[in-house]
């Protein structure tokens, strides 16, 4: 497993090669933006047909971060789905699999703007949660301290070994934390761009994920 631990408001948590964070001493295990049967949603809407395997995979390294962490609790922060349809179109297989995964734990499922109702799922549905600390939302509030959350899909672009390097990022400052998107389907923002330089304090740094996890000052200006 690859990984880096630091601190966030005095407590420790760990950000995984995967994007997943994990809080260890609360057992937690924290995900956003998984964008569940996002194929399903682009096909219904008149979009080019695309493999309709993203949620496998998407639970598959999920059921793997579980088990590596032993999460006690699992909390996705919004947009779990790519809209309330996609939600009830989840296949027998994928909706057996999240059963599977969710069994013997709490779950826990923060709202997101593709995903505001959550009908007939299991698990605890909430607009946002207090963890100690900690909050734990969908989208950043400018004004709050101590939030995680998600919405943004930040990615971060360095230059190395004459290479440029683009990878998913963890985005933290001493007021925010911003978890990268897990979906497998999903697409990034990349730091430099105005709405995560103006939401970040000057001192942010990203957390890119993939093997080597790098920790570096948040890129704000393209490479």
């Amino acid at each position: 497993m690859d990984a880096l631990r630091f601190s966030f408001f005095d407590v420790g948590l760990t950000a995984l090669d995967t994007g997943a964070l994990h809080w260890a001493d609360a057992g937690c295990l924290i995900v956003g933006d998984l964008h569940l049967v996002k194929s399903e949603r682009h096909a219904r809407r008149g979009g080019a047909a695309l493999p309709p395997y993203e949620t496998r995979d998407t639970l598959a390294r999920l059921e793997a971060d579980i088990s590596r962490t032993s999460a006690e609790t699992v909390i996705c922060l919004g947009d779990s789905f790519d809209d309330a349809a996609a939600c009830a179109a989840l296949t027998e297989t994928d909706r057996d699999t999240l059963a599977r995964l969710q069994s013997g734990r709490r779950w826990i499922w923060v709202t997101g703007n593709h995903d505001p109702d959550l009908p007939g799922i299991d698990g605890e549905v909430v607009a946002d949660l207090r963890m100690g600390p900690l909050r734990l939302s969908h989208i950043a509030d400018p004004q709050a301290t101590g939030e995680i959350s998600a919405h943004y899909h930040p990615k971060a672009a360095i230059r190395t070994r004459g290479r440029r390097l683009t990878r998913p990022a963890f985005l933290v400052d001493r007021a925010r934390l911003i978890l990268p998107a897990y979906g497998t389907y999903t697409g990034g923002l990349f730091s430099h761009d105005p709405a995560l330089t103006g939401l970040m304090q000057p001192e942010a740094e990203a957390i890119l994920t993939g093997r080597p996890v790098l920790r570096l000052p948040m890129p704000r200006q393209p490479v």
